[in-house]
């Protein structure tokens, strides 16, 4: 299966100059928790950023989300696909760079759409992505992206 078939098309974006309440806003219309980031003219993906990302800057800049930039938060390590790519290459790259999203992207990068887990999740609850013989593929993409770095502990979620 490609990850055409399963990527989600209608897609929205920021660019790095607009602010971290603008992409907030956004993530919130379009409920969604992560949004590509274009370059100024809004041809090219330059980057993603997440609502962690947003959390996290407002924080260690001391700054309300309307005072800084979305280049300051976002990751300008872009893991990304294509929509020929197979969607275990895509779980591959979600494992690798534990990411639970990524922009798909054309040979010019430009954003053609995104592919998240969520994604994979309702195609396999669907029966269109049958799990190879080493076992349920998005299980074991899910396990490997929530893994703690090496060297941090991993959180319980308890106090």
């Amino acid at each position: 299966m490609l990850v055409s078939e399963l990527m989600t098309r209608k897609t929205s974006s920021v660019r790095g100059d607009q602010t971290l309440a603008d992409a907030a806003h956004l993530m919130w219309d379009c409920d969604c928790g992560a949004l590509p980031v274009v370059d100024d003219d809004g041809s090219r993906v330059i980057g993603m950023l997440t609502d962690r990302d947003i959390c996290m800057a407002t924080w260690s800049h001391g700054a309300q989300p309307g005072a800084i930039s979305v280049r300051a938060a976002m990751s300008q390590n872009l893991v990304h696909c294509s929509g020929n790519d197979s969607i275990g290459r895509a779980e591959a790259l979600m494992q690798s760079n534990q990411v639970r999203r990524l922009p798909v992207l054309d040979a010019d990068k430009r954003l053609i759409g995104i592919l998240s887990l969520a994604d994979i999740a309702r195609a396999t609850e669907r029966s269109k992505i049958v799990p190879d013989g080493a076992g349920n593929g998005l299980a074991t993409t899910l396990a490997v992206i929530c893994r703690a770095p090496s060297g941090q502990r991993q959180s319980t979620g308890a106090p």
